[in-house]
């Protein structure tokens, strides 16, 4: 791990991502504090967009001053006659003092922006990082929408945190504090007249931000579905198209979006009656300051460039005042936008490596289960798999068949540790998965899934992803052993076709076919086709399996199907059913057994209408 991903991922250990409720104050608090320490880990940049606001903070304060000065030299000038070039000096002042307050606002905001901008770039890299090593138990019960809400929006909100909120904060305190001492010591009574409408503006400031937090919370939860009406949508855009619904997923769309956009409308409201109070405050502040500073000047207590100076000054207060509203929602943006991502981030996987790990040495591939069990995480009520034990070795090929909820997938996600048993081992040569490097156990494992997800690339680049860098002639011999060569050859620009999203371009075995080619080129130790050729016809089946026999000698070769001409001429067969294995042996064996699978060769092979109708409930 990088010295940048550790600063992110901080020391928590057992935070847990969750896109729904509401976010702990100490959760919040911790985000904040580890958001400003990201940003000092660009010391230079951070520095100087801090020194440069204090700078224009202070050429700021000295405008009103030196305009007060101006005044009461030019009253000075026009009483006595004077000559008017010896009010140049002060107007070199003034001007010097705008100039510079103007070249170095432009530096604390670009410096600030920059900062952000670098510390999102650490954060989305991290959070990709670790979407990439979270453990399919994550994403069972996490929606991608959510994620990708997550990955932009909260964080915009951190982004946002040190330009809007952490360097506002100086800007508003300086101007605020330094004003408030200079006005003080000038006229008592006119500085608190001036200030008059800071505690109340606090007070406002103050509701605000607890509303603010707890709308942009719920905020973020209905985009977050948004994100989900949406993604379903575009993934499912043809099931869409063929049942004539587009109506209505537009009404549902319309209802999740209107759920949104009337609760951006009460943030804004609340936003804008808040700041639109903090301002008329200022201007009653204002206003009596015009009223008895002008009697003050009328008694010759003050002179006129004295009430210019506390006019001007708070005429420049205004824009801070303004901006307390912003900088109080960055504050409550970035905790509950922080918590979150700092939640996924901070993310305990319950699949790691143990300390110390090493590297799974191959020496015969013998593939062993003993006594395995599994429950899916938040239903351990019902044992998905129960019992589990075989022996497998390099060379044999196993069979796994058994009905829909059977367990065939969850014990297959097993072996190449997508999840941990929950009691029992699973070894290869004997050395327990749990215990070696993970990666080393996802090289020596693959699997082809059922879904064959394919990438928006060449048909080559998707055949070599696991191997990006190897010769073209190996990748034309795994996709002949995968019946693919010949059609695409057939193809205009052959291996070079643009595949479209998820394949849409290709039909449902030739998606199949791509996977697996795709699976042959790591050349694993433990080959498993989860139910990966049920979009394949028959005589290319058959032209696969063949083509496949002498691939499969030199490694232990899993199928699961729920046809059983995809698994007869297997080793050995497994017949699953409520996840335990009811039957087990080669097909003749289970045929003279009489059991499920019998039964089920007899359903497939020798199908009878009547018994198939009564099943059915077909009178």
């Amino acid at each position: 791990m990088t010295k940048n991903n550790q600063s992110i991922t901080g020391t928590s250990s057992n935070r847990t991502f969750r896109r729904t409720g509401t976010v702990d104050p100490h959760a919040g608090l911790d985000a904040i504090s580890r958001i400003t320490r990201m940003a000092f880990r660009y010391p230079t940049r951070a520095w100087l967009a801090i020194i440069a606001t204090i700078i224009a903070v202070l050429m700021q304060l000295s405008i009103p001053v030196f305009l007060g000065q101006a005044v009461d030299q030019t009253q000075a000038v026009a009483e006595a006659r004077a000559e008017p070039e010896t009010l140049y000096p002060i107007a070199f002042l003034l001007l010097f003092a705008s100039i510079a307050r103007g070249i170095f606002t432009l530096i604390h905001n670009y410096t600030a922006e920059t900062v952000g901008h670098l510390m999102a770039r650490d954060i989305r890299n991290a959070v990709y990082g670790k979407i990439q090593n979270l453990p399919f138990s994550f994403h069972d019960r996490t929606h991608s929408g959510d994620l990708i809400t997550v990955g932009m929006l909260d964080l915009e909100g951190v982004r946002m945190f040190f330009s809007t909120a952490l360097v506002r904060t100086v800007l508003v305190g300086l101007l605020i504090g330094l004003g408030a001492a200079l006005l003080l010591s000038t006229n008592l009574t006119l500085g608190l007249l001036a200030l008059s409408f800071v505690p109340f503006a606090g007070w406002r400031s103050a509701v605000m931000r607890l509303a603010l937090r707890k709308t942009w919370l719920i905020l973020q939860e209905r985009l977050g579905i948004l994100s989900q009406v949406m993604e379903e949508n575009l993934g499912g855009i043809r099931v869409v198209r063929a049942f004539a619904s587009s109506e209505h997923e537009m009404k549902k769309f319309e209802i999740a979006s209107k759920s949104a956009l009337r609760l951006s409308h009460e943030r804004i409201e609340t936003r804008v009656q808040n700041t639109s109070i903090m301002t008329l405050s200022f201007f009653v502040s204002m206003g009596l300051v015009l009223y008895f500073g002008g009697r003050q000047v009328a008694s010759g207590e003050i002179t006129l460039g004295t009430l210019a100076t506390f006019l001007t000054f708070m005429t420049i207060l205004q824009m801070p005042v303004r901006q307390l509203g912003m900088m109080v929602n960055g504050y409550a943006r970035a905790s509950t936008c922080g918590a979150r991502l700092f939640a996924l981030i901070d993310h305990e996987s319950e699949i790691n490596n143990v300390p110390d790990a090493q590297d799974l040495k191959i020496i015969d591939g013998t593939l062993k289960l003993e006594n395995v069990s599994f429950a899916y995480k938040g239903n351990t009520d019902r044992q998905a798999v129960t019992g589990i034990s075989f022996e497998a070795k390099k060379g044999e090929t196993i069979g796994v068949i058994g009905s829909p909820g059977s367990g065939k997938t969850t014990l297959m996600h097993l072996i190449p540790r997508f999840y941990d048993p929950t009691n029992g081992t699973i070894s290869i040569d004997g050395q327990d998965i749990r215990r070696v490097t993970l990666s080393s156990v996802r090289q020596a494992v693959a699997v082809v899934q059922q879904d064959s997800f394919l990438f928006t690339t060449s048909i080559e680049n998707n055949i070599a992803y696991a191997n990006p860098y190897t010769e073209t002639s190996q990748i034309h011999d795994v996709a002949e052993s995968a019946q693919l060569h010949d059609y695409i050859l057939g193809l205009p620009d052959k291996y070079e076709t643009i595949v479209g999203e998820r394949g849409v371009s290709l039909s449902g075995g030739q998606r199949q076919r791509l996977s697996i080619a795709r699976t042959l080129m790591m050349k694993p130790t433990v080959l498993i086709f989860d139910d990966s050729t049920a979009a394949i016809d028959a005589e290319t089946e058959n032209r696969f399996r063949t083509a496949i026999k002498e691939f499969a000698k030199d490694r232990v070769t899993l199928i699961v199907a729920h046809r059983l001409a995809s698994l007869m001429h297997a080793d050995r067969i497994l017949c699953l059913d409520n996840g335990q294995i009811i039957e087990q042996g080669t097909h003749e064996d289970l045929l003279l057994l009489g059991g499920r699978y019998r039964d089920l060769y007899e359903l497939q092979m020798h199908p009878n209408p009547e018994i198939l109708a009564k099943k059915a409930g077909i009178k």
